[in-house]
């Protein structure tokens, strides 16, 4: 369901409502005349759309997220908050870029259109720029050459399933996060799609190597052996970004959890 379309077809339907109100129908009623049910229930509306569309097109916008891919950092059931602005201004329901701020960032928590289905939106870590050579064997990433440095960081509990998976503090640019490795998981990519710019690719049965084409981000989970993420389905597209995701507003589960995150 493409929210953002419906939201603005709702926004032009109450704007025309209200416009005819108070250009036509208000200086044709008599005072004390009650409100047509048209203005009542359509044009009423019009602000209360307006702001919301405005809010969630233009400065932050809630998910909630649905999957363990992101584990240790976001947890199924996390309502999170993501700036619409922090890459630069789009316009709504097309997505076009029409002012150009930060580029996503090696660390950065990232919301965008799932390539596979454009229809969706999916949530990732950025660990590829434009141009990167990444490359993930033996459970070790490497970009540009540089192999990451990890540190172990004790042991997560999935609370769910009542088992532990290793954790790791990993720190991607001026970023440092967790994230869950499961040692004993085969270390190859099940599964990958012959996504556009595939070619940019080696598979092994050690792992991947990747380098990013120009306009394009290489995204990972950070339960890696848990996550549909680059290594299967390929690069995300400039165009597709969403924005950037900082805040926990909410956990029915779990308010502690509220509160920013890396």
């Amino acid at each position: 369901m493409n929210f953002a379309l419906i939201l603005f077809l709702l926004l032009v339907v109450t704007g025309i409502l209200w416009l005819a109100d108070v250009l036509v129908a208000r200086k044709r009623r008599s005072p004390g005349d009650a409100q047509p049910w048209w203005v009542e229930w359509g044009a009423s509306f019009f602000p209360v759309i307006l702001i919301v569309f405005f809010l969630r097109s233009f400065l932050v916008e809630p998910f909630k997220i649905p999957s363990g891919s992101m584990i240790p950092t976001l947890l199924v059931g996390d309502f999170i908050l993501v700036n619409k602005y922090t890459y630069g201004i789009r316009l709504p329901v097309i997505n076009k870029k029409i002012y150009d701020m930060n580029s996503p960032q090696r660390g950065d928590v990232m919301v965008f259109r799932y390539p596979v289905d454009e229809s969706m939106d999916y949530i990732k870590r950025v660990v590829g720029l434009p141009g990167d050579r990444v490359e993930y064997f033996d459970k070790r990433l490497t970009i540009n050459g540089q192999e990451i440095q990890v540190e172990r960081d004790g042991e997560f509990l999935h609370e769910d399933k009542l088992y532990y998976s290793p954790q790791f503090v990993e720190t991607l640019g001026e970023v440092e996060h967790r994230i869950l490795v499961e040692e004993k998981a085969p270390a190859y990519v099940p599964g990958a799609r012959n996504f556009p710019g595939r070619e940019n690719c080696t598979y092994t049965r050690n792992g991947v190597a990747c380098t990013v084409p120009e306009g394009h981000y290489f995204m990972m989970g950070d339960n890696r052996d848990a996550s549909s993420d680059s290594r299967i389905w390929g690069f995300v597209p400039e165009e597709n970004i969403v924005g950037k995701a900082f805040l926990i507003w909410l956990n029915l589960s779990d308010w502690g959890r509220i509160g920013p995150f890396k």
